[in-house]
C-alpha cells in the first residue's frame, strides 16, 4: 500500500541556518507515528512541510499521493499547531461550528461531537479567552478534528494536559487510526513513544531512527525509549 506521507531528501533553511538536513521518511496509512526529539530539533518544521505551509529549499513531500500543499488536500488534513489556533472572543462551540462551516458536508452536530471527543462538552458555552491553557489546546484540537480528516498532524497535543486527559486523548488517536486515519504526533516526552506504531526520532534536523518502538529497543539493547534515544545520540556523536 502506498504510504500516506512520503518525505524525500527534504532540506529546509531559515535565514542562514539549515533546519532539516536531507531528511527522508515514510509514514504508513492508518497508523499512529510519533515524531520525537528535543525542542528545536526540527519537528515543527517537518510538520509544517507536510501540511504544505513551509517553504523548502529542496526535496519533495507527498501526502496521499499529492504534493504537500495541493488544493485537494486542504479538506483532508487536520493540523493542530503548538499555539492554540482558535478565536478567544468566541465560545468553544462557536469556534468548532465556525471551522465546521468551512467544509462541505460537515455539520454543527459534527462540531459538537468533536468538542465532546476532546472532553470539553461541559465548557462548550464558555469563551475560549476564559479557558485554561490546556483547555484552549483542546479547543484547537476539536477544530482540527471537526472535518474527520484522513491525515491528522498534531504538534505536541498533550502539553499541559493532566495524566487522565492525556490517556483519553491517546485512546482517541488510537481509535482514529483503527478507523483508517493516519496520525502523526510530535512530542518531546518519551513516555508517550510507546503508544505509537512507529517512531521517527529527530535531532538537530536529522533523522536518527525510523522504526517500531520494540525494534528500536532491540536495536539499541536498551530497556526504555529514553535510554534508546540517548544511545542513538551517543552513537551518532562517535561516528561524526
Amino acid at each position: 500500500m502506498e504510504p500516506a506521507i512520503e518525505v524525500r531528501d527534504l532540506v529546509v533553511e531559515r535565514g542562514r541556518r539549515r533546519v532539516l538536513h536531507s531528511l527522508s521518511c515514510s509514514i504508513p496509512r492508518g497508523s499512529v507515528t510519533g515524531l520525537l526529539g528535543p525542542s528545536g530539533s526540527g519537528k515543527t518544521t517537518l510538520m509544517r512541510a507536510i501540511v504544505g505551509v513551509q517553504v523548502v529549499k529542496s526535496g519533495t513531500v507527498t501526502v496521499l499521493g499529492m504534493l504537500a500543499g495541493s488544493a485537494p488536500l486542504r479538506g483532508m488534513i487536520g493540523y493542530l499547531t503548538q499555539a492554540p489556533s482558535v478565536y478567544a472572543d468566541l465560545t468553544v462551540r462557536e469556534n468548532a461550528r465556525y471551522f465546521a462551516s468551512l467544509y462541505k458536508d460537515v455539520t454543527s452536530a459534527d462540531a459538537d461531537a468533536a468538542v465532546a471527543d476532546v472532553g470539553l462538552a461541559d465548557a462548550a458555552g464558555q469563551l475560549v479567552g476564559d479557558l485554561s491553557g490546556g483547555q484552549r489546546a483542546r479547543a484547537s484540537l476539536a477544530c482540527a478534528l471537526v472535518a474527520r480528516p484522513t491525515v491528522l498532524i498534531l504538534d505536541e497535543p498533550t502539553v499541559g494536559q493532566d495524566p487522565v486527559l492525556r490517556d483519553d486523548l491517546w485512546r482517541r488517536f488510537r481509535a482514529m487510526a483503527a478507523q483508517g486515519t493516519t496520525v502523526l504526533v510530535s512530542s518531546h516526552v518519551m513516555d508517550e513513544a510507546s503508544r505509537c506504531d512507529r517512531l521517527l526520532l529527530i535531532r538537530e534536523g536529522r533523522l536518527i531512527a525510523d522504526d517500531a518502538p520494540d525494534a528500536i529497543l532491540a536495536g539499541t539493547g536498551t530497556a526504555d525509549l529514553e535510554a534508546a534515544f540517548l544511545h542513538l545520540i551517543r552513537a551518532e556523536q562517535v561516528v561524526s
